[in-house]
C-alpha cells in the first residue's frame, strides 16, 4: 500500500484545537485553586500555577521535546540531539498524518498543566524561588523520562504493554505523588492558616467548568485524529465526570446532610482524572464504573485517611489527582476492550482477557509511584542545600501575596483593613448618637427624615 504523503488537514486542525483547549486548562486551574485558598494567598497561588506556562514552554523547546522523543537510552530517556528543536523538520508527518510540529505542540501543553497540578498541595508556605527551581529539576529528571517511558515507541513501559491513553501515569499519578511528597517535606501550614475560608467559590466553579471543557482536548485530542476513538474518549470523559459529580454530592449529603459546591467541583475533577488513562479504551458503562470507583476512593482518602497521615496537602492535589489517577490507571486493566480500540491487544479482566493486562497496569502504577516518590525526595533534599524551601513564620502569617510578590488580590482587602482600623473610633461615638436619637418619637423621626433609614 502506498503511504500517504500529504497532511491530513482535519486531523491537524483537530490536534491544534485540542492543544489550545489543554492550554486553556492552566488558567482554569489557576481560578480553581485561587478560589479555594484564603484571600492573603490568592495572588501567589494563581501566579504559581500560571508561571508554569512560560517556564514549561521554554524547557520543552530547549530540552524537553528532545529528551522525550529523540533517540533512546535504555528505554528510559531520550537524548539531546534535537535540543532547541535543532534538526527537527516540523512538517514531517507522524501518527494520523499530522505534522511533527503539531504533535510537539500538543505534548508541550501536557508539560505545562502537569506541574501546575501539584501547586495546590503547597500553597501558602513554599518559597516562589524554590518552586521554580523544583520545576526545572522535576521536569528534567521525572516528567520527561516518564513521557519517554510511556509514550515514546522506544520506551520501556510502552514495550511492556502499558496502556495510558491521556496521562494516568505520566500526568496524574506523577503530579499527585509529587504533591504528597512535597507536602511531607514542607510540613503543615500554621494552625492559624488552616481554617481560613475559601476566597471565592464562584471562581472554583468557573475553574472547574474551564477544566472540564479543556479536558476534551486532553482526552479526545489524545486520539490524534478525527475518528471513532476520539468520539469514544469524548463520550467516556463526559459520562465518567457526570457520574463522579453526582456520587460525591451523594456522599456529602449522606455524611453531612447537605451538598456543597466545593464537593461537587472536587468530584467533577475526580471523574475527569479517573477516566483519563482509559478514555479511549473503555466502554461508556465502563466509564460509569470508573467514575464512581475513582470518586469513592478519593472521597475516602480525603475524609478518612488523609487526616491520619498528618501530611498537609492543602487543596487535596494527591487526594484528587493522585488517588483517582491510580484508580483509573489500574482499572484500565479491568475495563479495556478491543471492541473500543484495536490498540488494546489483550482485553481487560472483565472482558475475558484474564489478569495479564491488570497485572501490567498495577505494575506500571507501582513503578510510577516509587519512581516519583524517590525522585522528588532526592530533588527536594538537593535543592534544600542551596535554597530555603519554606517562607518564614511572619511571612506565612501575613500571606505570600505581600511577602513574595508585594501585591494584594484586590483593593477590597485593603479597604476592609482600613475599616477595621477605623471601627474603634466609630464605636466610641455610637452611644452618643444613639443617646441623642432615642428620645425621638416615631412621628418626630418621620418628620425629620430619619425613620426607615
Amino acid at each position: 500500500m502506498k503511504r500517504a504523503t500529504q497532511m491530513n488537514l482535519a486531523n491537524t486542525a483537530f490536534v491544534l484545537v485540542a492543544s489550545i483547549l489543554v492550554l486553556f486548562m492552566t488558567p482554569g486551574l489557576a481560578f480553581f485553586y485561587g478560589g479555594l485558598v484564603s484571600e492573603k494567598n490568592v495572588v501567589n497561588t494563581m501566579l504559581s500555577v500560571f508561571i508554569m506556562t512560560g517556564m514549561a514552554i521554554l524547557l520543552w523547546v530547549f530540552v524537553g521535546y528532545s529528551l522525550s522523543f529523540s533517540g533512546d537510552v535504555a528505554g528510559v530517556i531520550g537524548n539531546l540531539r534535537e535540543a532547541f528543536f535543532h534538526g527537527v523538520r516540523l512538517s514531517t508527518l507522524t501518527t494520523g498524518q499530522i505534522p511533527v510540529g503539531a504533535y510537539a505542540l500538543f505534548q508541550m501543553m501536557f508539560a505545562i498543566i502537569t506541574p501546575a497540578l501539584f501547586v495546590g498541595a503547597v500553597v501558602g508556605r513554599i518559597r516562589f524561588k524554590f518552586l521554580l527551581l523544583f520545576l526545572v529539576g522535576w521536569s528534567l529528571f521525572l516528567y520527561y523520562p516518564l513521557v519517554h517511558l510511556v509514550w515514546s515507541p522506544a520506551g520501556w513501559l510502552a514495550h511492556w504493554g502499558v496502556l495510558d491513553f491521556a496521562g494516568g501515569t505520566v500526568v496524574h499519578i506523577n503530579a499527585g505523588v509529587t504533591a504528597l511528597v512535597l507536602s511531607a517535606w514542607l510540613g503543615p501550614r500554621l494552625k492559624s492558616n488552616t481554617g481560613n475560608p475559601h476566597y471565592n467559590l464562584p471562581w472554583v466553579l468557573l475553574g472547574t467548568a474551564i477544566l472540564w471543557i479543556g479536558w476534551y482536548g486532553f482526552n479526545a485530542g489524545s486520539a490524534l485524529a478525527v475518528n471513532d476513538v476520539a468520539l469514544q474518549a469524548a463520550l467516556t470523559s463526559t459520562v465518567a465526570t457526570a457520574t463522579a459529580m453526582v456520587v460525591w454530592m451523594g456522599l456529602d449529603i449522606w455524611r453531612h446532610g447537605k451538598p456543597t459546591l466545593v464537593g461537587v467541583c472536587t468530584g467533577t475533577l475526580c471523574g475527569l482524572v479517573g477516566i483519563t488513562p482509559g478514555a479511549g479504551y473503555v466502554t461508556i458503562m465502563g466509564a460509569v464504573a470508573i467514575g464512581a470507583i475513582a470518586t469513592l476512593t478519593s472521597y475516602v482518602f480525603v475524609t478518612r485517611i488523609k487526616p491520619r497521615l498528618g501530611i498537609d496537602d492543602a487543596l487535596d492535589a494527591f487526594g484528587c489527582h493522585g488517588v483517582s489517577g491510580i484508580v483509573g490507571s489500574v482499572l484500565v486493566g479491568a475495563f479495556a476492550t478491543k471492541t473500543v480500540n484495536p490498540v488494546v491487544t489483550t482485553n481487560g479482566l472483565l472482558y475475558g482477557g484474564g489478569g495479564r493486562l491488570l497485572g501490567i497496569q498495577v505494575g506500571a502504577t507501582l513503578f510510577t509511584i516509587v519512581l516519583v516518590a524517590a525522585g522528588v525526595s532526592l530533588l527536594v533534599w538537593g535543592l534544600r542545600q542551596v535554597c530555603p524551601m519554606r517562607v518564614g513564620i511572619a511571612e506565612e502569617e501575613a500571606g505570600l501575596d505581600l511577602g513574595e510578590h508585594g501585591e494584594r488580590v484586590d483593593s477590597t482587602v485593603a479597604r476592609q483593613a482600613r475599616l477595621a482600623a477605623f471601627r474603634p473610633e466609630q464605636e466610641r461615638f455610637e452611644p452618643e448618637f444613639r443617646g441623642q436619637l432615642q428620645h425621638l418619637t416615631p412621628h418626630d423621626a418621620t418628620r425629620s427624615g430619619l425613620h426607615g433609614r
